[in-house]
């Protein structure tokens, strides 16, 4: 049964610790899908949820070099398809061979990749709230927080 969740973060820290609350309920070979603007929050909430797999290593946002791994209680693989505009780029970040790595794979910027993405991905859409640091957090799929 697909559920929807709605947060407020009040702060980058809210936003952490809601990831950190998704990663309970994550197991290997799941995707969680990232959605929304430059500067939401999408690396703080990925941050939170690497805290919560048991994650030592610093997260920072895999811009440049495409993708980021983590190894906590789980393997993480930390994707950014900010650059990524047609089906050859996808290719070239070995995106689908992720896929079946075993591990829990997170991504920004999945707009650009919606067509690729698994139909049972965690979706989770970051929005403007009222004020510069509130942000709406929306979390959809099988995986209630």
């Amino acid at each position: 049964m697909e559920t929807s969740l709605t947060f407020t973060s009040e702060s980058p820290e809210d936003t952490e610790q809601i990831g950190e609350r998704l990663s309970g309920q994550l197991q290997s070979g799941e995707v969680v899908a990232l959605f929304g603007g430059m500067g939401m929050g999408k690396t703080a909430f990925v941050r939170g949820l690497a805290r919560g797999l048991g994650c030592k290593d610093p997260v920072s946002s895999p811009t440049f070099a495409l993708v980021h791994q983590y190894s906590g209680r789980c393997l993480l693989y930390h994707f950014d398809m900010y650059r990524v505009t047609g089906w050859d780029d996808l290719y070239s970040t070995g995106f689908f061979d992720y896929l079946d790595a075993g591990a829990v794979l997170v991504v920004e910027w999945s707009e650009n990749i919606e067509a690729a993405l698994p139909e049972d991905a965690v979706r989770v859409t970051i929005s403007p709230g009222v004020h510069d640091n509130q942000r709406i957090i929306e979390v959809e799929g099988k995986k209630a927080l």
